[in-house]
């Protein structure tokens, strides 16, 4: 019989699949269906794409949320419906804008910003997807969301076509970048290539290829990073033997925080450094204790 799988594959996505055709191949290659991503990446778009499989799926939403770090290519002189190559040509200018100027609208683009992603994306309107109003002839663009830029650079430019490198928070279109640069430019720009070479604590270094994943067997399991590896930024506790056990019952334990004044969530191990759950602080139980209480148990 085959031993479960657990854990995270990340997969170096090729331009052309979905995100849900990564999990689709996932589950076949793993026998499961427990398999999800912590964060999508368009069609044309390479690069890391985490998976997380089994157990691990429980933790996806914890890990959503993690910086991700592109090398974005943005092509001058036209825009498109979908804001990247892929979409419909909506304006040709056929104009690139000076480097100085294209400098100086970078510079704007730094620290918390308000966002208006595409039309064409999966964020909500009236509790149905943007892209899915667009492919209606209905297009509405999303409220604007606040991003964070913790990172942005331009690396080459040249005959209009510019390579950035941006390490943004999760929620962040770079097509939306590559669109509202053209827009203040007065040029036009889409977004021509994208690749992901970090999601959080995962990088390229890490990642199984495509055709890897396609072949399953072990190969594919030969990537699975353990589950006791993930969330590292997360404060850990090792709990006693009894702990640990009130703790797969759904128990309050009392505990010693790494740091003091340490927010949840926290990730909670056993003595065998197996990691068996998250939980969350909820008060003081005396000097020096608090009590948790878990909010994901793993086993």
């Amino acid at each position: 019989m085959t031993a479960p799988v657990d854990g995270v594959l990340v997969v170096d996505k090729p331009r052309g699949p979905t995100s849900h055709d990564v999990v689709s191949v996932a589950r076949r290659a793993f026998g499961t269906s427990k398999v999800g991503h912590t964060g999508t990446l368009d069609p044309m778009a390479t690069g890391v794409l985490a998976l997380v499989v089994g157990r691990a799926t429980r933790l996806a939403r914890y890990m959503a949320g993690d910086v991700k770090a592109y090398e974005a290519q943005v092509t001058f002189g036209s825009a498109t419906d979908t804001y990247d190559a892929q979409g419909t040509t909506t304006l040709t200018t056929g104009r690139h804008p000076a480097r100085e100027a294209l400098v100086m609208a970078l510079e704007g683009f730094s620290g918390s910003i308000q966002q208006t992603p595409p039309a064409y994306s999966a964020k909500k309107i009236d509790g149905e997807a943007a892209y899915r109003l667009a492919r209606r002839d209905t297009p509405v663009l999303p409220a604007p969301v606040q991003v964070v830029v913790h990172a942005l650079t331009l690396e080459r430019y040249e005959h209009g076509m510019a390579t950035l490198v941006v390490r943004v928070s999760a929620g962040f279109y770079v097509r939306s970048l590559a669109h509202d640069l053209g827009t203040q430019l007065g040029t036009g720009a889409h977004l021509s290539a994208l690749r992901r070479f970090q999601a959080g604590a995962f990088g390229l270094s890490n990642a199984t290829s495509w055709d890897t994943l396609e072949r399953g067997g072990d190969g594919a399991r030969a990537g699975l990073l353990g589950i006791d590896r993930l969330l590292p930024d997360l404060p850990a506790v090792v709990l006693s033997s009894e702990d640990a056990v009130r703790v797969r019952h759904g128990q309050t334990v009392q505990v010693v925080l790494p740091l003091e004044g340490a927010a949840a969530p926290l990730r909670l191990f056993d003595q065998d450094a197996r990691l068996i759950g998250i939980a969350e602080a909820m008060a003081p139980a005396c000097p020096g204790a608090t009590v948790v209480r878990p909010i994901v148990i793993l086993g």
